[in-house]
């Protein structure tokens, strides 16, 4: 069912809820069918035709078969037969032909409803003391009830005022009960009910009206609230069931590639369960796995945070069309459902990274020679993803965590989850955001008067990961000294500068500083602050290969920053 739908639904309960809900309609003015019935109005309710919160307890009435109306007093089986409501007096006039009264109406204490009207003297009387005659109108006596007698079997009589001396009726054996105020024409009574008491019956009802808008209010907003959910849980379900399919397309397209596809069930028996943690970065966590009892891999499950899928489509697409000794191998694929992962071949050695960040320990140098290939090789792997493909590619996060090494410690540079793709003549490209690692990422990304955003940007990047190869350190760490803090590349910058020896820190001293400084100087060319200073990756690579004095020192890119 569809948001709109829900809406729908809504909108008509609450519509109901205002219209009927209250019961204002079904409170209306009535009476029985005949033309001289007495309206029934609050605080009366009209039983069977009308709920209970149209009137108040003890107020309920009803049509006989001959349309007429009918009070059915509280605690009793007296029916008060109606011929007259005064709504502006609070009387009801009718009379009650041989039943038996509620003595509640005798002894009202304003716990009852109703009470009699008029002057009259009640008296409790012994059975049969009062004979039948004199109950009759000349002698204005009304045997009230039979049934009203006390704990002795006495019967009630009233008195009205006017009728007969007392002397002439036999009330001898009779005990004056209290004066009250009844009034009776022929069998005829007119009953009251108090006026505080409808007040308070009126606002209670008002009460329970407000209680009842209340309700409905609170109901429209879980409706509401609900409605809101469904709609953010379908909006949800229908947008990844679009990314799922637009990513199935690009595998059908990619298919020709050859990349296995797993399951997701396939995923978890590769990696026992995902036992074995290799390392985790931004946009997932790479685990150890197994294809066979010869065949490792490395499966890295992406993370949601793109809901669109774009890094998974960025990294697969990437890598089907990558050819090359230095760019890390795709063995398989995962999408099912949710769950996106990426084989790879399993490089023991790990990252660079772990190598750089041990350099000052003389057992974890790999030296310079090593060195150098290693930065040849990883340079040899961009100037393939800058010229070698049918498009250019630009990775966008050139790192030393994004570089593995193999057995050999051949380099392959890896996570192409930020990548993008560029005709080869194209000087520029278009970015809404910045891409890449705080450290490594070129000023124009920040800002474009520094220049255009364009394959330049990966040489910053990788000069920045050559001045680390030489300093044995994270780029961007402070050098600490006596008196000062210097920014680190400008440091090596000082150091070439000076003359002085760049094995920094590392305790080889059979090291070839000629290495040292041909790669400081290839990543000082590297990390010029405009991208039209800065070589090509194919100049790069052919720098690396030169001997190191054939090189001539870079501009000082600090000159114009070092405030």
């Amino acid at each position: 069912m569809n948001f709109s739908r829900w809406l729908l639904i809504i909108v008509v309960i609450v519509v109901d809820a205002v219209n009927g809900g209250v019961g204002h309609e079904d409170c209306r003015e009535t009476r029985c069918n005949s033309p001289y019935g007495p309206a029934i109005r609050y605080p009366f309710r009209l039983k069977g035709s009308q709920p209970f919160h149209c009137g108040f307890p003890g107020f309920d009435v009803s049509c006989t078969d001959d349309n007429h109306t009918i009070l059915e007093l509280p605690s009793s089986s007296a029916k008060f037969r109606v011929y007259e409501i005064n709504y502006k007096s609070h009387a009801i006039s009718g009379y009650c032909d041989g039943c038996c009264l509620p003595r509640e109406l005798f002894y009202s204490n304003g716990s009852y409803p109703l009470e009699f009207v008029g002057p009259a003297t009640l008296f409790s009387c012994p059975p049969s003391t009062v004979r039948d005659e004199f109950c009759s109108n000349s002698y204005r006596l009304t045997r009230l009830s039979p049934c009203h007698g006390n704990n002795s079997g006495n019967h009630l009589y009233a008195v009205l005022d006017g009728s007969s001396s007392f002397d002439e009726m036999p009330l001898v054996s009779c005990i004056k009960v209290r004066d009250q105020e009844i009034k009776r024409t022929s069998y005829s009574f007119t009953l009251h009910w108090p006026i505080p008491s409808c007040e308070h019956c009126k606002g209670r009802n008002i009460r329970r009206t407000n209680l009842k808008i209340l309700g409905i209010s609170a109901l429209c907003l879980v409706l509401i609230a609900t409605g809101t959910t469904i709609y953010y849980v379908e909006n949800s379900n229908k947008k990844e069931k679009e990314n799922q399919l637009r990513i199935e397309r690009f595998l059908d397209e990619y298919r020709a590639m050859k990349p296995s596809r797993y399951s997701y069930a396939d995923i978890k028996r590769i990696t026992s369960q995902f036992k074995e943690k290799l390392g985790q970065g931004a946009y997932g966590t790479v685990f150890k796995g197994k294809l066979s009892s010869e065949l490792l891999v490395a499966v890295k499950i992406l993370n949601n945070s793109n809901e669109n899928g774009e890094d998974f489509i960025n990294e697969v697409g990437t890598m089907c069309q990558i050819h090359h000794v230095n760019v890390v191998r795709l063995v398989g694929i995962c999408a099912d459902g949710f769950i996106r992962a990426l084989v790879y071949e399993y490089l023991p050695n790990g990252s660079l990274q772990n190598f750089l960040s041990s350099a000052d320990n003389k057992n974890s140098f790999l030296g310079w020679d090593k060195l150098q290939d290693i930065a040849l090789g990883i340079a040899k792997g961009i100037e393939y993803l800058h010229q070698g493909c049918d498009q250019r590619i630009l990775h966008f996060d050139i790192k030393p965590h994004n570089v593995l090494l193999d057995q050999d410690f051949t380099p392959k540079v890896s996570d192409f989850g930020l990548a993008k793709f560029c005709a080869k003549d194209q000087s520029a490209i278009s970015m809404t955001t910045a891409r890449g690692t705080m450290g490594y990422i070129a000023p124009e990304i920040f800002s474009r008067n520094f220049g255009n955003v364009s394959y330049k940007s990966d040489v910053y990047s990788f000069g920045i990961l050559l001045l680390e190869i030489v300093g044995g350190r994270k780029n961007f760490k402070v050098m600490e000294d006596s008196t000062s803090q210097v920014y680190f590349p400008e440091w090596i910058y000082n150091l070439l500068e000076q003359g002085n020896d760049l094995r920094i820190h590392i305790g080889d001293d059979e090291g070839d500083v000629t290495i040292a400084r041909k790669l400081a100087i290839v990543g000082l060319w590297c990390i010029q602050w405009h991208p039209i200073d800065r070589p090509s990756m194919k100049v790069v690579v052919q720098m690396l290969e030169r001997e190191g004095e054939h090189l001539a020192m870079p501009p000082n890119p600090f000159a114009s920053t070092s405030s």
